[in-house]
């Protein structure tokens, strides 16, 4: 254990006493009835179904979760014996979206930015900086713009400024979701050397399971109907069948367990080719480093092909090469007269309602794709604007197939992160195109949300959709079948499987 210059942080004390909270524009409460106790410096792993409620429980312990116009609260919860709002500091919370906690251009003053609210002394302060960014793994220098990082590099960056902090209570929402299978392991044990040597409280929500099992004191499972399914030590919670069987059953990521998908398994290599890039260089801004160089793809009809590597690899900036929406540095991507139609064969020259229709793109931030005010119009935006008559018949199809249709009034905004994962798929669906573009299609779901989720790019791939999937979810992979692109030291690799 290292010790620690100056005073230790004290660990802070949670109470619930039937507490919920319901959004002011939402009919439902996002969770409700919650009682528990947390003693200071227990380290806790909340689990939950997808909507269960996880992420609201850690913006309310972190006191961010807004007046009372934004919503309304019932029943107590206290940190250290007064509200979360009354003992700012005390906590730290990671979000689910990274991207949303960037605030500064800088690597090195993102990272200290909480800290000096906090007026901890200079020296202090950069000493915290130098350590939470070894800690989590991220060798960049001080000056790095913010803009020029990957979605797991923001990751990484967010956890530092928060470590950074030496909260009492640290909260991490899907801390490791985005990362690559090295960075999973080594956040993780960045975590528990921070808490080794602050003893602070931990609460973490995380959908897998197994990163966190042997690292945490305490299992606690919100039921999605309000209250806790199940609570206790995790070889107690995970292991025991009576009480195993019951979290498979709400969606809970058990460990040993693999859900069951549906669906024809695609075995082939596809059929026509719709899309090829040839010599493909690509990179994230015009005059940025080029990340991949010389790629050359064939993407068929009928194809799954799964885009890989480690963070910072290139992995996004190919797939928005290839989806049309980033202009290649060198090289050529080509759309095929079966994709192309009437538009043209340089999908980067295509208008907005060309695009949809022939490649749909899911962005790694589902919020930068959200256009209205309700689910229901965002799944009914992308059809109405390219004329689609049978709209109405899909979109119902498409939200109850994802567990979205008790939701079609909801904002868009004010969904758990699967919520928002699952609509992302669901509008660009929409639309059918023949290439589907999806940049981390799994971040977030449940067990259950996970399988049909899997099913239904199953069935589209044995009806003739190309699927491209940027993910670090190898059972995805393996259950979605056809071929593996790995980019890795700015060159990718295809495997066919």
């Amino acid at each position: 254990m290292t010790p620690l210059d100056g005073p230790l942080p004290r660990a802070v004390q949670v109470s619930a006493r039937g507490w919920g909270w319901r959004h002011a524009w939402r009919r439902a409460f996002a969770a409700r009835h919650l009682d528990l106790e947390l003693t200071p410096g227990e380290r806790v792993l909340l689990l939950g179904a997808s909507g269960a409620g996880k992420s609201t429980v850690l913006h309310a312990l972190a006191g961010v979760l807004g007046s009372n116009d934004e919503g309304e609260q019932e029943g107590d919860l206290l940190l250290d014996g007064v509200p979360p709002a009354a003992a700012r500091g005390r906590a730290g919370l990671v979000l689910q979206d990274p991207e949303s906690q960037v605030v500064l251009a800088r690597v090195g003053d993102e990272v200290a930015f909480a800290a000096e609210n906090l007026a901890v002394p200079r020296d202090e302060i950069w000493r915290r900086v130098h350590r939470a960014l070894d800690d989590v793994g991220l060798d960049l220098p001080l000056d790095h713009p913010t803009t020029a990082l990957s979605g797991g590099q923001k990751q990484r960056l967010a956890l530092a400024s928060v470590l950074a902090m030496e909260p009492g209570l640290l909260l991490l929402d899907e801390p490791t979701a985005n990362l690559d299978p090295d960075g999973v392991l080594e956040v993780r044990d960045a975590v528990i050397r921070v808490l080794d040597r602050t003893r602070a409280t931990l609460v973490v929500v995380e959908h897998r399971v197994a990163v966190w099992a042997d690292v945490v004191d305490r299992v606690i499972v919100l039921d999605a109907d309000g209250g806790v399914l199940a609570d206790g030590a995790p070889g107690e919670v995970l292991v025991q069948e009576a009480t195993s069987s019951r979290l498979e059953q709400a969606g809970v990521w058990v460990p040993g367990r693999r859900p069951a998908v549906g669906g024809a398994v695609p075995t082939s290599d596809g059929g026509e080719v719709l899309l090829a890039a040839t010599g493909l260089d690509v990179a994230r801004t015009k005059r940025g480093p080029v990340a991949v160089a010389g790629l050359d793809l064939a993407v068929r009809a009928g194809q799954a092909i799964g885009i890989t590597g480690p963070n910072g690899a290139g992995k996004s900036t190919a797939a928005l090469t290839l989806g049309g929406l980033l202009r290649p540095r060198a090289g050529s991507v080509r759309a095929a007269p079966a994709l192309a139609g009437t538009a043209g064969d340089d999908p980067f020259r295509w208008r907005s309602p060309e695009l949809v229709q022939r490649i749909g793109t899911v962005f790694q931030e589902p919020e930068h794709q959200f256009l209205t005010a309700s689910v229901g119009e965002e799944l009914a935006f992308g059809p109405a604007r390219v004329g689609g008559a049978q709209a109405p018949g899909r979109i119902a199809e498409l939200a109850e197939r994802l567990r979205l249709t008790h939701l079609l009034k909801a904002n868009p905004f004010t969904l758990s992160g699967g919520e928002k994962r699952r609509l992302s798929v669901a509008t660009m669906l929409a639309t059918t195109p023949r290439i589907l573009v999806l940049d981390e299609p799994t971040f977030g779901q449940d067990a259950l949300t996970w399988a049909e989720l899997v099913t239904l790019l199953r069935e589209l791939v044995h009806d003739g959709v190309a699927v491209l999937s940027v993910t670090h979810d190898a059972e995805f992979i393996d259950a979605l079948g056809g071929a593996t692109l790995h980019v890795s030291g700015g060159a990718g690799t295809l495997v066919h499987r």
